[in-house]
């Protein structure tokens, strides 16, 4: 096809139009990743600013028209978790308010993921009423990374990219060139997560069962599969006090694993996290900047990889109403 100079003018001025389009905001969550994704697009982020007043409630001014234009806004909701979801809220509100044509909220660390049933008499879902009140806000979409429970899509009555960060980490182990590995889920939840990520680097899986009698708790029980003289990789979606993949790692060095890595997309890392991974028989922990690491926790055995390249095409994607599944095809 050949395309004449007048074309390609009016092709690049119809670019420039839906670069005008497309806006990318942040709250205080993780900036630093809202910057490289915003670097990735080539589109400068918002001028927003999320501060707060005397008594503590969030001010937020939008300095810039956001009339018809398709608004991104990237906020994980870490902790502190109930000052970023609420900062997330007022920006949505803000934005609908402002006659955004849409707006997508990309979270790519959902809190309260992990209370998404009930597991005794009168617990709450939090899960189910945190995507009630990002609905309310006014959000048109939602992109979400690696949700502790595939099925908190469902509690949604808006669409919801669900994306992982599986193949990002089966790209960094595949480029170590390991012999004779194999995935090991650390809990019968995490199945799917593990075998997804098998294929991916070739390798067969092995199950921990564990239990857990109180939260951040976990008691290691039986293994399912053999691990010995292997170079096993824990996956999961988060490590938060770290004593699942600490214990885990001492079970299956006892099981004859030669050694262990671990994985994750989310990393909460609190409490006790730090000193566990660096008195573990970890080698490695291999880690993403969904949630920003603090400066104490940058020790050696951590490795940090970026999703924003990942998060970037999904955003390129929904702006031009395209297939975001084929991500992962």
């Amino acid at each position: 096809m050949i395309i004449s100079y007048i074309d390609l003018e009016a092709l690049n001025r119809d670019m420039e139009i839906d670069k005008r389009r497309l806006k990318i905001f942040s709250g205080n969550a993780n900036p630093r990743l809202a910057q490289e994704i915003s670097a990735y697009l080539g589109v400068p982020m918002g001028a927003a600013r999320v501060d707060r007043f005397q008594d503590g409630e969030i001010s937020l001014v939008i300095d810039e028209s956001v009339r018809g234009a398709d608004a991104f806004v990237i906020q994980p909701t870490c902790e502190p978790v109930n000052d970023n979801l609420m900062e997330l809220l007022i920006l949505i509100d803000a934005l609908r308010r402002a006659s955004a044509k849409r707006i997508t909220a990309v979270i790519p660390y959902y809190g309260y993921a992990r209370q998404e049933r009930k597991t005794r008499a009168r617990d709450p879902i939090s899960a189910k009423l945190v995507a009630n009140l990002i609905t309310a806000a006014g959000a048109d979409r939602v992109v979400a990374m690696d949700l502790h429970a595939a099925a908190i899509q469902g509690f949604f009555d808006i669409p919801v990219d669900h994306l992982t960060a599986v193949p990002i980490l089966a790209d960094y182990f595949n480029s170590k060139g390991f012999d004779d590995v194999i995935a090991v889920s650390p809990d019968l939840g995490g199945v799917t997560r593990a075998r997804n990520f098998a294929e991916r680097i070739g390798a067969d899986i092995a199950i921990i069962d564990k239990k857990r009698p109180e939260p951040n708790v976990a008691e290691i029980m039986t293994l399912i599969g053999d691990v010995k003289n292997k170079t096993v990789i824990m996956v999961d979606d988060l490590i938060d006090t770290a004593g699942t993949i600490c214990q885990g790692a001492e079970s299956l060095l006892e099981q004859g694993a030669s050694a262990v890595y671990a994985c994750c997309t989310h990393p909460v890392l609190s409490g006790p996290a730090r000193e566990r991974l660096l008195a573990s028989p970890l080698q490695e922990v291999v880690i993403c900047n969904t949630i920003p690491t603090a400066a104490n926790m940058e020790i050696p055995k951590l490795k940090i990889l970026s999703v924003a390249p990942l998060l970037g095409e999904a955003i390129i994607r929904i702006f031009n109403d395209q297939s975001v599944s084929e991500l992962f095809d």
